[in-house]
């Protein structure tokens, strides 16, 4: 196999890997911040649903979930598997996993405000949404970026597991490459890879949090 082949190859894989990251923060985000409110509610049912959730999502492997979304239906409720499936799969097991880190940090950040802000947009006629999303949550952001930081940087290495149920992203393609060629350069250049893309990653987040403390 050529160099240009082989790169050509893990190239594909590295798209793959790129879309696993993208998506996982896509939907993760979002659901991270909704559970993040039903850890807060008043409702000690909801409350306590979320809770166990969390629990169970980061007190779990995340190989183990990704073998659960992949095979559970079949195995609980007998529904054929397709190879499409296997993406879909990938993507859910990332996105419900890091949700749970999220919503706790989104839960930390918001439990750290000062009561008084509340107190002081209710006095100015805000209602509970607005006060949130206007005067809470961009503040919320700004005390919360350095953990989503680390968790996002976690999340490009995590995307490795995909392997788990045969769904083939880069680190899956320099292993199989690696193992026909008896080369050790496929997993060197997936490593780089990592390095560059963490690297890009880290460093596009530490300029939103330079941008952001210009508004402290």
């Amino acid at each position: 196999m050529s160099f240009q082949v082989m790169m050509g190859q893990l190239a594909e894989g590295m798209l793959t890997t790129c879309q696993i990251f993208v998506l996982t923060l896509l939907f993760s985000l979002p659901l991270g911040l909704v559970i993040s409110f039903g850890r807060m509610s008043k409702n000690g049912l909801v409350r306590g649903i979320a809770k166990i959730y969390i629990s169970i999502m980061r007190g779990t492997p995340l190989m183990l979930q990704l073998l659960v979304v992949y095979f559970g239906p079949y195995y609980i409720f007998r529904i054929g598997i397709t190879s499409s499936y296997r993406a879909y799969a990938v993507i859910i097991a990332f996105a419900i996993n890091y949700a749970a880190y999220f919503a706790e940090i989104y839960r930390g950040g918001i439990e750290s405000m000062p009561k008084g802000q509340y107190e002081a947009a209710k006095v100015l006629g805000y209602t509970k949404a607005q006060t949130f999303f206007k005067i809470i949550f961009p503040q919320v952001i700004k005390r919360i970026l350095p953990s989503v930081t680390n968790e996002v940087i976690t999340l490009v290495k995590d995307t490795s597991l995909a392997f788990s149920i045969a769904y083939v992203e880069m680190f899956t393609t320099a292993k199989a490459i690696a193992a026909s060629q008896k080369s050790m350069v496929p997993l060197m250049a997936a490593g780089i890879f990592y390095y560059v893309f963490n690297f890009v990653v880290a460093m596009l987040m530490e300029l939103w949090e330079k941008k952001l403390g210009y508004y402290s």
